[in-house]
Parts: C-alpha cells; structure tokens; sequence
C-alpha cells in the first residue's frame, strides 16, 4: 500500500486522504494529542513538511517533492504499522501554546490540569502572585512544571519523579523554557527526599490506571513507561500515598490538585470523610479533583 502511494500521491490534499483512510482502516488509537484520524494526519503531514501546524487549507493543493511524499509516508507507515503515538515519532507534544519535548522515556503530555493553570486555578486561588511555592508530584516530562512557573511568577517550583529517565526529560523541558532558575528536579519517590518542606500548591498528575484497564490498553498506550500509568488493582495506590502524607507539605491555605482518570467513584468511596472539590474541565467534572489543607487533615 505504502509503495504504490509512492508513485500515486502528489499533493498535500492527496496524502492527507491516504492518511485518514490508513488510519481508520488500521484501527488506531488516538489520545496523545489529538482524538480523531484526520487532526492526527493534518498533524503528521505539516509536522514533517515544517510547515505551520495551525495553517493546512493554503497547502492542501501544493504539490510536493519525491522527497517530501516519501518523508510523509515513512512517518505515516510508522504510525500505522508500529502503532507508535504521534508525538513520539514527532518528538514533541503541546498543551495549548506550549511546546515540549517528549520521548518514550515519558507519558505523552495531556492532562486536564494543563487547562485548570491556564486559568492560575481561579476561583481556588485568588491571588496567583501570593503563591510562593508549588510542587509538581510526578513530574514526568516536566510539562506541568513549567506550566506551574509560567502561571505563578513568583512561586519557586519543585518537581519530583521516581524515573531518572523522566527526570532527564524534564531537565530538557525546564530549559527550553528557560526555567532553570525557578524548577528544581530530584529524584524522589512521592514525598521521600521533601522532609520538612512546605508549598502553597502540591498538583500531581500520577499514576492512576487500574489493572482491568492496564490490560486492556491498546498499542499505542503500551507504548509508554507502565510505571507511569499502572496504580495497582483499583487505580488508587498513587493516590493513596498522596492524600495520606500531602497534608505534611502543605502551607496553612495550601491546595492540592490532583488528576485521577475515571477513579472518581472509587476514590470517593475509599475516602467518605474528605471534602473534595472537582473542577469542570473538558474531559467533565471526574477527573481532576482540589483538595485544601484542611480538608486533608480529616484523612484517615
């Protein structure tokens, strides 16, 4: 299929039908950026042509290169025969505006907690210039690091993971956004290397798939690091440790802000007494939920 396009194919227009008619007849899976065949080929295809990724009607009739349909395909083929994620065969991933670099050494970046900071996590917070320190639990890539900086100027951001691997991610993050100054990355396993430290904001998106769902994953989530997706049989073993030491961290008004997938029913269920706050974001109001200080300390 992939030769005979070779000699068939010309036009941006041309690759982009091929593109979407590989991808639902393969069947993949979306998720890592886009949800849906045709934004993830628009994507490919002007990723791989350096063209703008926000401008594809003026090129669609442009013809290309022998070169150039043969870069698209071979990236195409990628997709569809190794069913490795978009932003794995392109190196990058965005949240909103911001560009970061990601390799199978990370989770692809896409959590909901990207579009709470885009608002300084108002109405919880009412004053983002009062936040002076900010923790990312479980940093991975370091997305949500630099995303805590950026929206609390003055905060002084701490972002900890387990993975050596994430961590050297990370560091290339935080430098390419010229945050070296600001985030601090260690190696921690949750709250271990913190003694003694406070912050006025503790997010984490961790890990919180359940073991149903772990085998059920389709190739392209096998993709990434299980350690950074699998909390154990309920999808709650991350969580847990969380919520039970957190409140040690937190200043007197301190917040926390945490990302649990579809573990809303569960977590409620395992923690009755605590009074959760869920936020609505664009995946609903189940899947990021706010905690205070105070509220922690009722935790068993």
């Amino acid at each position: 299929m992939f030769a005979e396009a070779r000699s068939q194919l010309a036009t941006v227009r041309d690759l982009l039908r091929f593109a979407v008619s590989c991808f639902n007849e393969a069947g993949l899976a979306f998720g890592h950026g886009s949800d849906n065949a045709y934004d993830e080929a628009a994507y490919l295809i002007l990723h791989t042509l350096r063209l703008p990724l926000d401008r594809l009607e003026p090129f669609l009739d442009a013809r290309l290169l022998p070169k150039e349909v043969n870069a698209v395909l071979d990236v195409l083929r990628r997709r569809v025969e190794e069913r490795i994620p978009a932003a794995y065969l392109t190196r990058e991933a965005w949240l909103g505006n911001y560009r970061f670099y990601v390799d199978e050494r990370v989770i692809v970046p896409r959590s909901f907690i990207f579009e709470l900071l885009e608002e300084r996590l108002a109405p919880w917070v009412t004053d983002a210039d009062s936040v002076c320190s900010a923790l990312d639990l479980c940093t991975g890539s370091g997305c949500l690091a630099v995303l805590l900086a950026h929206a609390f100027p003055n905060a002084s951001v701490d972002a900890t993971d387990l993975s050596r691997d994430a961590l050297e991610v990370a560091r290339r993050n935080v430098a390419d956004h010229g945050l070296e100054g600001r985030a601090r990355l260690m190696e921690s396993d949750m709250f271990a290397q913190l003694a003694g430290r406070k912050y006025d904001l503790i997010i984490s998106n961790p890990p919180y798939v359940d073991a149903l769902s772990m085998a059920a994953l389709p190739p392209e989530y096998r993709r990434e690091p299980p350690a950074a997706l699998a909390a154990g049989k309920d999808g709650l073993d991350a969580v847990r440790v969380i919520l039970r030491k957190a409140g040690q961290h937190l200043t007197r008004n301190g917040l926390l802000v945490v990302e649990i997938g579809h573990n809303r029913a569960a977590l409620e269920k395992a923690f009755p007494e605590v009074p959760f706050v869920w936020p609505e974001t664009s995946g609903g109001n189940d899947r990021v939920f706010i905690v205070s200080r105070d509220g922690l300390l009722q935790t068993r």
